[in-house]
């Protein structure tokens, strides 16, 4: 049953909110102690650590490929090692394969309105697109050199294959090779895809080899299909990449770059080499050489090598039409990395992306200081026809972005590289964990970067209520699959980023909630933390129990909505004292902030924590002073999600 809360009084010379209104607060639900749906466990810990037991399995690839840019093909082959370090013997493997997302008969085509979606889908409804398994192998090795076909059967964007002997636990390794073939297509749900430049094609590719699924101890095999808005849940491994392209085209990739020399001119070569030691952007090629045959090698066909540790997945960029730049990044530990930038002469210009590289630098910098360095040898930014898409060491970025937008997309998606290239959270799931983390860091770094040539102060958190919590809002913790579209970018982004700020800035306090942070990141480096890991882990450091506010924020989509109720002099006397009465209208609860004015101009601040909500929903507060008052104000500064601001403010002139 709904509460009736109401308030109509009369003092000496001072009348009060004449006040009626349903409350839906209910303390017991908002802080109810049973929060968690388990204890912790010698896997994953009661304190939010990987567990003594923790484990994770393995996949380490070596991919050849060739890029056709005639007709716009890649052909590939790859051997993956996969080690099952899990407890559990495995007679079959889950891939995933992301291209079929680009079939007409995916389930993510299926999903398309008619018309097709402007973000997730592929813009051309008449691509046929997908891969093309050709064959599919148990390595041979030197006792056994036969390679044996592995049965398979592919549903939709996963493929089952079956293991010819059981897969023990604790380590055992097996080699599988796989060839195939797909067509690129021009625009892949925001995530690869093809830019068509006046100079020439710029390819951006992603999801681009059959990778295999995540098994873990929470749930199994993670087999959820790729439908285009949910992203990605991987393992992690080393890379060893092969890429023969066109001569003419530069090619970056995830990684370093290990035969330099093989695929530059000597002036190139000295440039690269010349940007490791400089703070300053270097051009290893220039807007001038695009159209120049001299500029690449005379050959018609070059193959690129790179490598990379310890990461999650692979991506590169490939042009004929790339100016190329970079300069050194500075890390906390003394080590040095490289940050640089592929884009056509369209988008150069000190307003668009001669400065990209900059914001690259500036970013990785930030991030690596802040939160934990960066660990990967070369940070790079490519321009496409991609909103933004971030892949290990490696981001894709929109050609036309200039000035503003081009630092915001850079700096958001380099801050992919802590969430999730290195905290491997389950993006197809939790989309909140890498874009809402993300989300919040880059507020931070945007601040910093150049001055705060680009910081805006925050926006009131009253203005972004209708939308963060209306009728048509929904809970963080949906896939963002299941999520309405127009839905995504508040629900994934924006309100978990607001929500990690006003924990981090009015709740627990900047020096603990950093702190708390970076062990988290610490913690979960290069493993798959769960939402439930990360609250048990914010806790355990901060020592709070956040349970209310996880409940509020995260699980639910409960609104705040608190009120000055009533205003009173003691015994009618302002020498006496003045109560202020606050009441809690709706499902959610914050730490009031609770402001007053005298009318002699005295201005104070009363703060209070949650807790004056766990057994009651009015609230009453003495104010230390003795003069009449002009004014009470709850939340003056608009930090919290307040609903509804209209009763947040009482005057000495309110009716």
């Amino acid at each position: 049953m709904k509460k009736i809360i109401s308030f109509i009084v009369f003092t000496m010379g001072l009348l009060t909110i004449s006040y009626s209104q349903t409350s839906a607060y209910d303390a017991h639900a908002l802080f109810n102690p049973l929060f968690y749906p388990h204890y912790g466990n010698t896997i994953r810990s009661g304190n939010g650590e990987p567990g003594p037991d923790y484990w994770q399995n393995r996949a380490d690839y070596s991919i050849s490929a060739t890029l056709d840019d005639e007709n716009d093909q890649i052909s590939a082959s790859l051997i993956i090692t996969y080690t099952n370090n899990s407890p559990h013997t495995l007679s079959f493997l889950w891939f995933q394969l992301d291209q079929n997302l680009f079939n007409p008969q995916s389930r993510g085509f299926s999903k398309l309105p008619v018309g097709g979606r402007s973000r997730y889908g592929n813009a051309a409804n008449d691509f046929k697109g997908g891969f093309e398994i050709k064959s599919i192998q148990l390595q041979g090795n030197s006792s056994n050199p036969a390679e044996v076909p592995l049965e398979h059967q592919i549903s939709d964007t996963r493929m089952r294959v079956e293991l010819p002997r059981p897969l023990r636990g604790a380590g055992d390794k097996i080699s599988i090779k796989i060839q195939y073939q797909f067509r690129i297509p021009d625009y892949g749900a925001d995530r690869m895809g093809i830019l068509h430049d006046e100079d020439g094609k710029i390819y951006s590719i992603a999801q681009w080899y059959p990778r295999i699924c995540v098994f873990d101890d929470l749930q199994g095999w993670n087999t959820l299909p790729y439908l285009g808005a949910g992203e990605f849940y991987l393992e992690y491994g080393n890379f060893d990449v092969s890429i023969t392209a066109p001569a003419n085209h530069i090619v970056v990739a995830s990684g370093d770059l290990i035969n330099p020399s093989e695929v530059m001119t000597p002036d190139q070569l000295k440039n690269y080499q010349k940007a490791f030691l400089t703070d300053s952007t270097v051009i290893i090629r220039g807007k001038s050489e695009i159209r120049k045959p001299d500029s690449r090698p005379s050959k018609k066909l070059l193959t690129w090598k790179y490598k990379i540790t310890n990461a999650r997945d692979f991506a590169w960029g490939s042009s004929k039409s790339f100016i190329w730049d970079a300069a050194r990044i500075n890390l906390p530990s003394g080590k040095k990395a490289l940050a640089q930038s592929v884009y056509p002469p369209s988008s150069d210009g000190r307003k668009g992306w001669s400065r990209s590289t900059e914001y690259v630098k500036a970013s990785i910098e930030h991030y690596s200081k802040q939160w934990l360095e960066y660990p990967y040898p070369i940070a790079t930014n490519v321009a496409g026809n991609l909103g933004g898409m971030e892949y290990p060491g490696i981001v894709f970025c929109e050609a036309d972005a200039k000035e503003e937008a081009l630092w915001g997309v850079t700096d958001h998606e380099l801050g992919h590289t802590w969430f999730p290239m290195i905290v491997g959270s389950n993006e197809r799931k939790y989309g909140w964990m890498d874009e809402g983390f993300n989300t919040f860091i880059n507020e931070i770094s945007t601040s910093q970067f150049n001055k705060g040539e680009y910081h805006h102060p925050y926006e009131s958190a009253h203005e972004m209520t209708s939308y963060m919590f209306d009728d048509s809002s929904e809970t963080l913790l949906k896939q963002p699959d299941a999520l309405k579209e127009y839905n995504i970018g508040l629900m994934v982004y924006y309100k978990p980023g607001y929500a990690l700020r006003i924990l981090r800035e009015h709740i627990v306090g900047q020096s603990l909630f950093d702190a708390a942070f970076r062990k988290y990141i610490r913690d979960w480096s290069y493993k798959h933390p769960s939402p439930w890991d990360f609250f048990r882990s914010i806790e355990n450091s901060v020592g709070e129990d956040l349970g209310w506010f996880w409940r509020g924020m995260f699980i639910e989509k409960w609104r705040l909505d608190q009120a000055v109720t009533q205003v009173e002099y003691v015994e009618g006397d302002s020498d006496k004292g003045a109560i202020v009465s606050i009441t809690n209208l709706e499902k959610m609860a914050m730490p009031v902030i609770l402001e007053y004015e005298t009318q002699n101009g005295t201005i104070g601040r009363i703060k209070t924590p949650v807790e004056i909500w766990q057994n009651q929903i009015t609230h009453r507060i003495k104010l230390p002073t003795k003069d009449k008052l002009k004014r009470v104000t709850i939340d003056p500064d608009h930090v919290f999600p307040d609903y509804d601001s209209k009763n947040n403010e009482w005057t000495s002139k309110s009716p």
